[in-house]
């Protein structure tokens, strides 16, 4: 009898007569990942892993997106925000969605590998399936300078990449070994993840691709955003959760909170983390 009862009649009896609508947790992940600085954080588990469980935890929900915005970064912080991401869809029985926006490059592309689904914009970028490490060499500048380096270590390997010092080809070669050990994890994780990605096709260069062009690869599933897929996906009368992301450190946070010229010693390091990180942007036209 209860099914039979109009709808205003029900809106204004108990929540249990009441037809609940679909809920689904969103998260928003954005902008470079891993510790740009101390006062200057990036993604990292540390600063998501609260989101995520608040995110999962949420009572009654079908579903959990996960929206990204990522240049890339840290190839560990990125694999265990992939892994804490995993965890937690199993743990909970719920289907994952992640959406892209601007850029899911490298880390960013990992992380978003961890949903079961991975949804882009038409003009957004996709892939940068690579490792890539840079830095400045400043031997040439301190010889003109007439600054002695003095540098002294147990292990040969203890000072590999000085930057002051003339570039080592034994260092070079130790580097690139560590990079294909990374690169394969990389490869290996993306592969188990999109297991219908195209025969004879390399995707593994470090090129991006626009979310059009990352469809016909498939190394997306489907274009368009947030709000539109989901009400496809779970009906006009579903209800987005937005989960506040809390990141950063509490000392961070604090010296925030204290106001101009607490860590004033530390503007310079800032600095140089800001050009960094914007350079990660600028590698993809953001």
């Amino acid at each position: 009898m209860l099914t039979a009862l109009p709808n205003w009649l029900r809106a204004l009896g108990p929540n249990r007569w009441r037809k609940s609508a679909p809920r689904v947790a969103v998260l928003r992940l954005s902008g470079a990942i891993g510790a740009v600085s101390p006062f200057r954080a990036g993604l990292s588990l540390a600063g998501v892993a609260g989101s995520l469980e608040r995110a999962f935890s949420l009572k009654g929900i079908k579903a959990v997106a996960i929206v990204i915005n990522s240049p890339g970064g840290s190839a560990a912080q990125s694999h265990l925000i992939h892994r804490r991401i995993r965890a937690l869809a199993v743990e909970k029985n719920l289907r994952v969605f992640a959406f892209v926006e601007d850029v899911a490059a490298s880390g960013g592309y990992m992380i978003a590998c961890a949903a079961d689904e991975i949804v882009a914009d038409p003009a957004s970028l996709v892939g940068s399936i690579g490792v890539v490490s840079a830095g400045f060499g400043f031997n040439k500048l301190i010889d003109r300078l007439g600054v002695e380096r003095r540098v002294h270590t147990q292990g040969e390997a203890k000072a590999m990449l000085d930057p002051f010092r003339p570039e080592d080809p034994a260092d070079v070669a130790r580097l690139l070994k560590i990079q294909a050990d990374v690169q394969d994890l990389f490869t290996s994780l993306v592969r188990e993840r999109r297991p219908k990605l195209p025969a004879g096709e390399n995707l593994f260069t470090g090129a991006v691709w626009t979310g059009r062009q990352a469809l016909e690869l498939g190394l997306v599933d489907a274009l368009g955003d947030v709000r539109s897929t989901l009400r496809e996906r779970f009906g006009d009368k579903v209800e987005l959760t937005l989960v506040a992301d809390r990141q950063g450190s509490l000392v961070a946070r604090l010296l925030r909170r204290a106001g101009p010229g607490t860590a004033g010693s530390t503007l310079a390091q800032d600095a140089v983390a800001a050009l960094d990180e914007r350079a990660a942007w600028a590698r993809f036209g953001l």
